[in-house]
């Protein structure tokens, strides 16, 4: 497994898609690409790790997006340099999983053979709104949901209606 170094600057896009990010140097991403690595780790000066995908900008350069949450975490403001480093990410789902959404995988057989029918990227979406809350709790409770809705819809997700289960589950539990 290579490790990948280099000092990174967050900038900001002019764009309503993408918004912060840093760009990756062109012998890294090639290298990365060549390896047909897709998912990457990048940990951001030894101290916040976050799981992420090479993004192309469309002129044959890459990009990594940086998220609010990261940026707040590592006080991380526009110009701003930070030591970077690139390893493969070699998780299953590339990102980590909350081990209340694993848990409810394991423990619900039917709803674990839909969510392993989707595409890597839907499973990411569902692992991150499954990951994200602060407390066991919300994440156990936001898991059940997930895969309560994806046995409803058969996986055939519609992420407006998950998110109306959500408020409407608001209370149960």
């Amino acid at each position: 497994m290579s490790i990948k170094h280099f000092q990174a600057r967050l900038e900001k896009f002019d764009t309503d898609l993408w918004h912060y990010h840093i760009p990756v140097p062109k012998e890294i991403s090639a290298y990365y690409r060549s390896k047909n690595i897709k998912r990457l780790i990048c940990k951001l000066n030894d101290d916040i790790q976050i799981h992420c995908a090479l993004m192309p900008m469309g002129d044959g350069d890459y990009f990594i997006n940086i998220n609010k949450d990261v940026r707040k975490k590592s006080k991380w403001e526009v110009g701003q340099y930070r030591e970077i480093q690139l390893l493969p990410d070699e998780s299953k789902y590339g990102m980590e999983i909350s081990p209340e959404f694993q848990e409810v995988l394991n423990t619900d057989i039917d709803g674990h053979s839909i969510f392993e029918k989707l595409t890597p990227g839907k499973q990411r979406n569902l692992i991150y709104l499954a990951t994200k809350p602060k407390t066991s709790h919300t994440r156990l409770k936001k898991s059940i949901i997930i895969i309560d809705y994806l046995k409803s819809c058969k996986g055939q997700i519609d992420f407006k209606e998950l998110n109306q289960a959500f408020k409407d589950r608001k209370n149960d539990f």
